[in-house]
């Protein structure tokens, strides 16, 4: 019983320094763009990411918990050895992350702890296994191969597809924007303002309401008939109220983009 105290207390530590790395490690990855384009002072780069982190944490989906339940059978194991898989978890997603933010790596917090649990939990199933005398078959009785192949393809393929993707936007906004720089972003700034905010409302609140765990099914229901007309909204608004700033105010139109971004970018570490 006190070696059980003694881990939890140290999960506990660990958990608050993990909690420190990480959001440190999200930090730098979200702010870096709004940081190093200069587009606003510093306080209000992070007053809006800030927003972005409360927006994201409401609608938030628990995506750590289906990580957690989708790798590994907890059933088939003790309560040390579940113990000591979060501590091993725990123990490397501080190093791990430390490290990387040491030497100014990107990573995610994400990607670390799914490939942790599978890591610490692989382990403890051998040492099961070889004790129990079985044969490396038995492992699919505590991993979740099936979750666990399913999770870990998504993410290599949603590198990918956001690699891809976002070569493909970078290309279209370099041709449009790079010659001709101040008479373009007068003629199409806003035009391009409103895509982009149209594409974050998108997937900060129509794709994020499906997995927000407050919104009933009849707001769900409610967003997705009239999803057209959310985001046509959104276009036509905001292409309208960036092309007025830019007219009165000389504001450059990109500049709220990057800051929208940076709050859906922060939304989307949080969730």
């Amino acid at each position: 019983m006190e070696l059980y105290l003694f881990v939890v207390v140290v999960l506990f530590a660990l958990a608050a320094s993990d909690l420190i790395v990480g959001v440190s490690n999200d930090a730098v990855n979200f702010l870096n763009s709004a940081i190093g384009a200069k587009v606003a002072s510093f306080k209000v780069i992070m007053i809006v990411a800030s927003i972005g982190i409360l927006l994201g944490v409401t609608f938030s989906s628990g995506m750590m918990e289906v990580a957690r339940r989708g790798i590994f059978h907890p059933q088939y194991f003790s309560l040390h050895e579940l113990l000591f898989i979060f501590l091993a978890v725990m123990l490397t997603d501080v190093m791990l992350l430390d490290l990387f933010s040491t030497f100014g790596l990107p990573t995610s917090t994400t990607v670390s702890v799914v490939f942790e649990l599978l890591g610490a939990a692989v382990a403890i199933s051998m040492a099961k296994v070889i004790g129990l005398g079985q044969n490396m078959g038995a492992l699919v009785t505590y991993i979740n191969t099936t979750k666990a192949v399913a999770i870990v393809s998504g993410i290599l393929i949603s590198v990918v597809v956001a690699f891809t993707v976002g070569a493909i936007i970078q290309t279209i906004a370099r041709f449009i924007f790079t010659f001709d720089y101040e008479s373009r972003i007068r003629k199409y700034g806003s035009l391009f303002a409103g895509v982009a905010f149209a594409i974050i409302m998108y997937f900060a609140l129509i794709k994020g309401a499906k997995g927000s765990s407050w919104m009933t099914d009849d707001m769900i229901a409610w967003i997705v008939q009239h999803t057209g007309l959310i985001l046509s909204g959104t276009f036509v608004v905001c292409a309208i109220l960036m092309q007025l700033l830019n007219w009165l105010f000389k504001v450059n139109v990109l500049k709220p983009v990057v800051l929208v971004g940076t709050a859906a970018l922060a939304m989307a570490f949080s969730a």
